[in-house]
């Protein structure tokens, strides 16, 4: 086995930083394979707390080659503040590449993301507002601006200008500011010292490593609940977090695919608009809240909280072909006397186990539990499945049985020390 994707079952926030930190040691590439940076990956270890929001998170190994993948889109301005800030604290980046067919984020982007969401009214999907779901339109639309197009300073400024244009078009529609294509000119020349040796064609990049049999680990950003084609639309984000789209967003064969690993916590959060079924508003969910700091690492807003939804797990089970599952904050749930798993929905008088492609359907869909005793000994410590408390391994082994999927790591805590390998 020398490739590995590891992917989030639900609306993001998984702890796909730390398990992509902690394997990627294993590994001699990392990448990235969508999204922006509307989203954000936490990762402790010695004493030292680090959020990333665009950069892979096998950058803290200096023996792994990271990279930016064609499927990402990525404000220029915001990974040289993220490469600086890293450098600071004295993380060597040497080892970082950027595809050069990924698409670049402008400010006009961010100030037609504001405008879009505004206009929704109460219908808003909850977007960061970071330019993402614009410059993805853009891509599709066929103007959009890659890294490889930096590199030709008049190509840049002809396409540049035509963006612009447009750009400033549709902001007049509402009154708003518009931007000066020189003044931006300038500005992104300015970075391309910074940059021009990291861009590569990560195509060629990642298909010669796994021909080398080198071992390469795919992460993706956000979860499969909020995937473009089956996760809650239209409550998702702009690109697929599903394994399936690493192939085309990466530019390699989907036979190099062999093992993809998607992250779940011991509960469930979302953040931002949209359904969450197993969504809990009780003491419980501000305990749970408190004791696992569930806040987004990239907005700071408070995360809902449900208890684990095993139809979630079996959709991205199908979805991306899961062979293994990890378990994250497991030791957030210590202390509750009795815990819930939801193993089917009730929608409109039946019984199902799988997510209705409606959102007013799946809206209407509520959860069908079973309950479970909790356990009160602290696991933070744990190194060993055997050493949990038998209620933990009995919560753990009702997920494996439910979800027909084998559990392999355990996460107790945010150290990369605490995970238990199984």
């Amino acid at each position: 086995m020398n490739s590995l994707i590891v992917v989030g079952t639900g609306w993001g926030d998984e702890g796909k930083g730390k398990l992509t930190d902690y394997l990627s040691s294993k590994f001699d590439v990392c990448v990235r394979y969508q999204g922006g940076n509307n989203a954000g990956h936490t990762i402790k270890f010695n004493n030292k707390h680090f959020a990333l929001n665009l950069i892979p998170s096998g950058i803290f190994n200096s023996t792994t080659m990271n990279i930016l993948s064609n499927g990402m889109v990525i404000d220029l301005k915001v990974l040289i503040k993220e490469l600086n800030s890293l450098i600071s604290q004295g993380i060597n980046c040497e080892n970082l590449y950027i595809s050069n067919r990924a698409h670049i984020i402008f400010p006009y982007h961010i100030a037609l993301d504001e405008i879009f969401e505004n206009l929704k009214g109460d219908k808003k999907v909850g977007t960061t507002k970071r330019g993402i779901g614009p410059c993805y339109v853009d891509k599709y639309m066929r103007i959009g601006i890659r890294f490889g197009d930096l590199l030709n300073k008049n190509s840049f400024y002809e396409k540049l200008s035509l963006n612009v244009d447009y750009a400033n078009k549709l902001l007049s529609l509402f009154g708003n500011t518009t931007f000066d294509k020189d003044e931006i000119f300038n500005e992104y020349m300015s970075y391309i010292n910074i940059i021009k040796t990291k861009i590569i064609d990560s195509s060629v990049f990642i298909t010669n490593a796994l021909n080398e049999n080198k071992k390469v680990i795919f992460e993706g950003a956000q979860g499969i609940m909020l995937c473009l084609d089956h996760g809650t639309y239209p409550y998702v984000t702009s690109s697929s977090p599903s394994a399936s789209s690493v192939a085309l967003n990466c530019g390699i064969a989907p036979q190099y695919i062999q093992k993809v690993l998607g992250i779940t916590k011991a509960y469930s959060t979302r953040v931002g608009e949209g359904t969450l079924p197993t969504e809990i508003f009780c003491e419980i969910s501000k305990k749970i809240r408190k004791i696992g700091n569930e806040y987004g690492t990239t907005t700071g807003r408070k995360r809902r909280i449900g208890w684990l939804d095993t139809v979630i797990l079996k959709h991205g089970k199908r979805i991306s072909g899961i062979t293994d599952l990890a378990i994250t904050l497991l030791d957030v749930l210590t202390g509750f006397e009795k815990l819930k798993i939801c193993i089917a929905y009730e929608l409109d008088g039946k019984t199902i186990d799988f997510i209705p492609s409606s959102i007013e359907e799946f809206s209407r869909c509520k959860p069908i539990y079973i309950e479970l005793d909790g356990w009160s000994e602290d696991i933070t410590q744990i190194k060993s499945f055997n050493d949990l408390p038998d209620n933990a391994k009995k919560y753990i082994k009702t997920i494996e049985n439910i979800t027909k999927i084998k559990i392999s790591i355990i996460s107790v805590g945010p150290d990369r020390n605490q995970t238990i390998e199984i």
